[in-house]
C-alpha cells in the first residue's frame, strides 16, 4: 500500500543575512622617519681634598690621687642649710609688692605717633575728646574749645585713624567727619566699632555709622522740647534692659541727663528717660551748701561698670553726687511741654570741691571705688560709702581736664592736665609723685583728654589744645600687674571702716 519515493532537496539563502554581512576593506599608512641625534659632554679635569686633624694625646687619670677641695665640697656643706632658708623664703612676705626702679621715667613711656588734622590746626581747633573703638586699633578724636572762643558758630570734625594701617600718615585722617557745630564729647560704640555718638555744643546728640561712606549721620536728636538746650558736656553708651541693645546717655550745662534709644519707625533718636538736678532736691549733706531753686549744671559724668542703676554726677559748682537710674521722685519745677517726665536721680552727695570738677571715673577693679578731678588739680579717690574722700594726689598746679583709672593695673591712674603734661600715678609705690610724665605739646598747650586702650594694654592716647593727638606706649611695669595689687586696692577701699 505504501512505497518509498526520494525527492530531490531544495534550499533558500537567507537575504537578510546577506545583506548585513560586513563590508571589509585594507588600508595602511606609515609615518615618517624618526631622527635621532647623540652628544656628550665630559669635564675637563677634577680635583679632590680632605682634612684631620692630629689626634690628641690621652692623659692618664691617677684615681687614688686625692680631688682638690673647691665649689662643690662648698656646696655639698651648704646644701641642707640653703635648702631650709628658700624654704623659709617661700613662706615669708616681706618683699610683697616691691617693684625694682630700674628704668626712669623717659624709659617707662614713648610717643609712637603725633596725629593732626590740618584743617583743626589752622582754625586754632583744640581736641575735646578721644575714643578708642571697640576692636582697639581705630582712635577717634573730636574738635572744638575748652577756651573762651565763639563755639556757636564755628563748625569742627570728628576724624579717625586706623593706628593697625601699614601706612599711616599722620597728617592725614582715614576718615574725616564734618560737623555743623563744635563737638563736646565722643564715645565709641562698646560692641559695633563703626558706631560714634558724639554731643555738640548746640545741645543735639549725633550717632554716626562709618561704614556709611555717603551720610555718615545714622541718628540724631534735633532739636525739640526733650532735646537739651545748653552744651552737651558728655555722652556715653549706657546699656538698656534687653540685652546686647544700648542707648546714649547725655548730660548739659542745664542740669539735665537724658538717655535716648533708636526709633525705628521714626529712624531717629527719641527720649526714653530724662533727669534733671535741682538745688532744692539734692541730699541734705549738699543742699546745705548751695541756695535757690536753680538747676545744677553738670560737668561731669560716670557710669558704674558694676551696678547698673548707678551713675556719678559733677557739676560746675563742685558738687559730687550719686544718683540712680530707678528713682521716681519728679524733678520739681519741670516744664509740660515734655514728653517724659523728669525725675531727681540724687541720692547721695560726696565733699564738695573749691571748683567745677571736670572729670569722674569710676574704678573697673573695685566696685566702691571712683576718682574725680576738677579745676583744683587733685584726684581724689573716693569710696561710694562715705562722704569724705579716701586719698588726695596732687597732680598739677593747675586744671585737670580728665582722669581716668588703668583698665590694666588696679592702683595705676593717668590725668590730663592744664600744663600740657599727661601724668601717670601708680599708687602701689610708697611715694605719690607721678611715675611717669608724658608732655604732650608745647610750654602754652593744654592736655585736654586722654583714653586707655582697652585691647592693647600698652596704647594711651591724649588730646591736646594743639589740636594734635599722641598716641603713647607704656612698658610693662605700668601695665602688667601685681599678685598682691588687688589686695592694696582692697585696703585703700577699707580705709572708711578704720
Amino acid at each position: 500500500m505504501f512505497t518509498d519515493e526520494t525527492v530531490a532537496s531544495v534550499s533558500i539563502g537567507s537575504l537578510w543575512r546577506r545583506s548585513h554581512q560586513e563590508v571589509l576593506q585594507a588600508r595602511s599608512c606609515q609615518t615618517d622617519a624618526v631622527l635621532r641625534d647623540e652628544a656628550g659632554v665630559q669635564t675637563s679635569s677634577t680635583a679632590s681634598s680632605c682634612t684631620q686633624t692630629e689626634p690628641e694625646p690621652v692623659c692618664p687619670q691617677n684615681h687614688d690621687e686625692p680631688k682638690p677641695t673647691g665649689l662643690l665640697d662648698f656646696l655639698l656643706r651648704t646644701e641642707d642649710l640653703m635648702i631650709r632658708e628658700l624654704e623659709k623664703n617661700t613662706k615669708s612676705h616681706a618683699f610683697d609688692g616691691f617693684r625694682t626702679n630700674q628704668h626712669d621715667q623717659d624709659q617707662l613711656v614713648s610717643c609712637l605717633h603725633r596725629l593732626q588734622h590740618p584743617d583743626a590746626k589752622d582754625s586754632r581747633l583744640h581736641v575735646s575728646s578721644v575714643s578708642w573703638s571697640h576692636t582697639g586699633s581705630v582712635i577717634a578724636c573730636s574738635y572744638g574749645r575748652t577756651d573762651g572762643g565763639d563755639w556757636s558758630t564755628q563748625r569742627s570734625w570728628v576724624c579717625l585713624w586706623n593706628l593697625d594701617r601699614r601706612k599711616l600718615n599722620p597728617t592725614q585722617a582715614d576718615l574725616v567727619l564734618d560737623v555743623p557745630a563744635a563737638v563736646t564729647s565722643l564715645s565709641c560704640h562698646p560692641t559695633r566699632p563703626a558706631l560714634i555718638a558724639g554731643g555738640l555744643f548746640s545741645g543735639e546728640v549725633v550717632v554716626w555709622d562709618t561704614s556709611r561712606t555717603q551720610d555718615p549721620v545714622l541718628f540724631q536728636t534735633g532739636t525739640s522740647a526733650d532735646s537739651h538746650r545748653d552744651p552737651v558736656y558728655q555722652v556715653s553708651w549706657v546699656p538698656l534692659q534687653k540685652k546686647g541693645e544700648f542707648g546714649v546717655l547725655s548730660s548739659c550745662s542745664g542740669g539735665r541727663v537724658l538717655v535716648w534709644v533708636v526709633d525705628s519707625d521714626q529712624n531717629r533718636l527719641v527720649l526714653n528717660a530724662a533727669y534733671t538736678l535741682r538745688n532744692q532736691q539734692l541730699p541734705h549733706s549738699a543742699g546745705s551748701k548751695v541756695r535757690g531753686s536753680g538747676t545744677v549744671g553738670v560737668s561731669a559724668l560716670a557710669l558704674s561698670p558694676w551696678d547698673p542703676d548707678t551713675f556719678l554726677v559733677g557739676s560746675e559748682g563742685g558738687l559730687l553726687l550719686r544718683c540712680s537710674f530707678s528713682s521716681q521722685v519728679l524733678a520739681a519745677g519741670a516744664p509740660e511741654d515734655r514728653s517724659v517726665a523728669p525725675r531727681a536721680p540724687a541720692v547721695f552727695s560726696f565733699r564738695t570741691t573749691s571748683g567745677p570738677v571736670h572729670s569722674i571715673h569710676c574704678s573697673p577693679f573695685h566696685r566702691n571705688l571712683f576718682v574725680s578731678a576738677g579745676t583744683d588739680g587733685l584726684a581724689r579717690i573716693h569710696s561710694l560709702l562715705q562722704a569724705d574722700p579716701l586719698l588726695s594726689v596732687q597732680v598739677s598746679d593747675s586744671y585737670v581736664f580728665q582722669v581716668a583709672w588703668s583698665p590694666w593695673r588696679p592702683l595705676v591712674l593717668a590725668a590730663a592736665t592744664g600744663r600740657g603734661k599727661v601724668q601717670i600715678f601708680d599708687l602701689a609705690r610708697r611715694s605719690l609723685r607721678p611715675a611717669a610724665t608724658m608732655a604732650t605739646g608745647g610750654p602754652d598747650s593744654t592736655a585736654t583728654c586722654l583714653a586707655f586702650n582697652h585691647q592693647n594694654p600698652r596704647l594711651v592716647a591724649a588730646g591736646n589744645s594743639d589740636g594734635s593727638v599722641s598716641i603713647w606706649q607704656l612698658s610693662s611695669d605700668l601695665t602688667d600687674q601685681n599678685p598682691t595689687e588687688i589686695s592694696q586696692l582692697e585696703q585703700l577701699a577699707n580705709q572708711a571702716a578704720e
